[in-house]
């Protein structure tokens, strides 16, 4: 197997592994935008891991994150990666250790955009870090859903734009991107509660952040009117049915979608 086959094969089977949203439509993506959007997500996810991660302290967090986006912002210096993270090798995952692969990964035409969008997400990241993730009103969670999802969908509309000349509303990217967070907040609320973290405005209720997430999601679905790429609706559908349905699900009580109301939800957007 050659070295492309084999980085193809690597960056596959680690989203796979690392997400249940995105894998499915990445999958179904033509081969240049599988490569763009798969290499993105992994990047992205790379830098997620660490500011998501359960045993590095605050300090450690914030030196990863910072100088994670300051090698990203320049030609990116994969030793000088591997010396950043080989104290943390034993903690952080694959993704996350490889995010050099991923950068190569990425078609040459993107890949200096795709950087860009990165670093400007783990320095925001490491100042949520430093704030110790203390959201106290609307604009606070509206800035860390941003850095955390908004930012994913303003990267999407960067490669439509690339790939296809598509234009979209940069503003409706980022509901669709802060929506599906919206969701996971709500999802992880318990979880989170465990362990000191609280993604919601002081003052505010679950009914609240249930509005949040279900006008974002609406965002979303004016998103994707814009898009006239059949490719990318069908990639853009599928994570924001299956947020919407999982929201309609904790309405009803449960926990989330069942895997057979997913699976469904997947067979009927493409069939559509």
């Amino acid at each position: 197997m050659n070295n492309d086959a084999k980085l193809y094969k690597d960056a596959m089977r680690v989203l796979k592994l690392t997400s249940r949203t995105f894998y499915i439509p990445i999958k179904l993506l033509k081969p240049t935008l599988k490569e763009t959007v798969g290499s993105s997500y992994l990047c992205m996810r790379a830098v997620d891991e660490i500011e998501d991660h359960e045993q590095l302290d605050p300090e450690t967090k914030q030196h990863l994150l910072r100088s994670t986006a300051e090698l990203l912002s320049t030609a990116f210096d994969k030793e000088a990666y591997h010396r950043l993270t080989k104290p943390y090798e034993s903690l952080l995952p694959e993704v996350t250790l490889r995010l050099g692969d991923w950068i190569d990964f990425c078609p040459t035409g993107f890949v200096e955009k795709m950087k860009e969008s990165t670093s400007v997400m783990a320095g925001g990241m490491a100042d949520w870090v430093e704030k110790d993730w203390r959201i106290k009103t609307k604009a606070d969670l509206d800035d860390y859903t941003y850095y955390v999802a908004g930012l994913v969908g303003v990267m999407l509309s960067d490669v439509w734009k690339w790939y296809d000349n598509i234009e979209t509303d940069r503003e409706l990217a980022t509901g669709y991107g802060r929506g599906l967070q919206a969701v996971n907040i709500l999802r992880n609320q318990g979880e989170d509660a465990e362990r000191g973290v609280r993604f919601v405005p002081d003052n505010w209720n679950r009914d609240d952040l249930f509005a949040y997430a279900s006008n974002n999601l609406k965002q979303g679905d004016r998103y994707i009117e814009s898009i006239n790429n059949k490719n990318v609706v069908l990639f853009s559908k599928i994570p924001l049915e299956l947020a919407k349905k999982t929201l309609k699900a904790m309405q009803n009580g449960n926990e989330k979608m069942t895997r057979q109301e997913v699976e469904s939800t997947v067979d009927e957007i493409i069939n559509e």
